[in-house]
């Protein structure tokens, strides 16, 4: 039988070898520095931009990891409305998706907050609002009971499944609970901030205290910590999303750590890499918020009615597919006709263009300037 952390003697006394992350450590903290000095010299608009996009991509991934696939949509709507921003073509969100986009700007946007019981079950509950995972019941909004068998984390087909990992026993969580949250809210640590975000993350989810939705909750833990290591509610890079490029990595390191000894140097690695590979990812972000604000300033005298506008909000966000004349009109809420015309207008303002080819599969795309 596979022996986890949990069960060893000194357990929660984690320690990791300081000279193996001093420098990735000490890089990690200096891109920080630059990242949010470059994202304030962008100007309030630009940074919200960034900030919603940034945010948009954190909740989907977040969920994907999970196997979760959330409406694109749903999610930047749902995020625009509570930062307070007007975008063209907002649409009403589900429960599910309001739920995890109020975990997460629960998370970044009060920092300085301290986590407690009935914090994480808002979360909890946010998460699962009909107190069901898929088609199963739920505890929701409190610690699991174990009635139906321990908490496992397994993989594998039916029949032939593999046992991952077994999180302690459900008598032992509000111990366990109680010092992981003793120490996720101290303020005069000695430990780096960044560190300490690697550490609560691993922590957390070791303990999996909840029936579900223990990665998504950890992953935000983690952002809680990264946000007070910054000091600002402020997101510009999303580790869910590295993570989720990362994923078998991540279940990988995940297992090891957790089936290893209380040196958690391999995971204080990994974590930072990852963190790095995030501040990279901006870049992405980043160039298309640019590319945005740039296609508006263009057209800024050009006639847009709101139709288009939030049509081409919607490309210019990433449209999936072809643009057709039809989807147009499912977009816009508008009759074909209507569509048609708002499409040839944008063709004569030189914004549309159609693609190669015709007949009833024409489509549409941006023109390149």
């Amino acid at each position: 039988m596979d022996r986890y952390l949990h069960q060893l003697p000194d357990w929660p006394r984690f320690h990791w070898r300081q000279g193996a992350v001093a420098e990735t450590l000490a890089d990690i903290r200096h891109r920080q520095g630059r990242l949010l000095g470059r994202m304030e010299s962008l100007g309030f608009f630009l940074q919200r931009e960034a900030e919603l996009e940034t945010l948009t991509l954190d909740v989907l991934k977040s969920s994907e990891i999970e196997g979760e696939n959330l409406d694109a949509d749903q999610v930047r709507s749902s995020i625009a409305r509570r930062l307070g921003m007007d975008i063209a073509g907002a649409v009403p969100a589900d429960r599910n998706v309001e739920g995890i986009v109020e975990m997460t700007l629960d998370a970044a946007q009060n920092f300085d907050k301290p986590l407690s019981d009935e914090r994480l079950f808002g979360w909890h509950a946010a998460l699962f609002p009909t107190g069901r995972s898929g088609l199963g019941k739920i505890i929701v909004g409190a610690w699991r009971d174990d009635a139906a068998g321990p908490m496992q984390v397994v993989s594998g087909p039916i029949g032939n499944e593999k046992v991952r990992y077994e999180a302690p026993a459900a008598s032992l969580l509000v111990g366990e609970m109680s010092r992981f949250l003793s120490w996720a809210n101290e303020r005069k640590s000695s430990t780096d901030p960044v560190l300490r975000a690697a550490l609560g993350h691993l922590w957390f989810v070791t303990i999996h205290p909840f029936d579900d939705g223990n990665g998504r909750i950890a992953r935000a833990i983690a952002d809680w910590l990264l946000a007070r290591s910054e000091n600002t509610t402020q997101r510009f890079y999303s580790m869910s999303a590295q993570i989720r490029h990362e994923r078998k990595a991540y279940y990988d390191i995940l297992e090891r750590t957790q089936k290893g000894t209380l040196d958690i140097t391999l995971w204080m690695k990994w974590f930072l890499g990852c963190l790095g590979r995030a501040f990279e990812g901006t870049e992405t972000t980043l160039a298309a918020v640019l590319r945005k604000a740039r296609f508006w300033e263009r057209h800024a005298r050009t006639t847009i009615n709101d139709r288009q506008r939030a049509v081409l909000n919607r490309l210019l966000n990433g449209f999936v597919g072809k643009l057709t004349t039809k989807k147009y009109a499912k977009l816009a809420k508008c009759s074909h006709d209507t569509a048609l015309r708002d499409i040839q207008n944008l063709i004569e303002h030189g914004i549309l263009e159609k693609d190669p080819g015709g007949g009833r599969n024409t489509s549409y795309s941006l023109k390149k300037n």
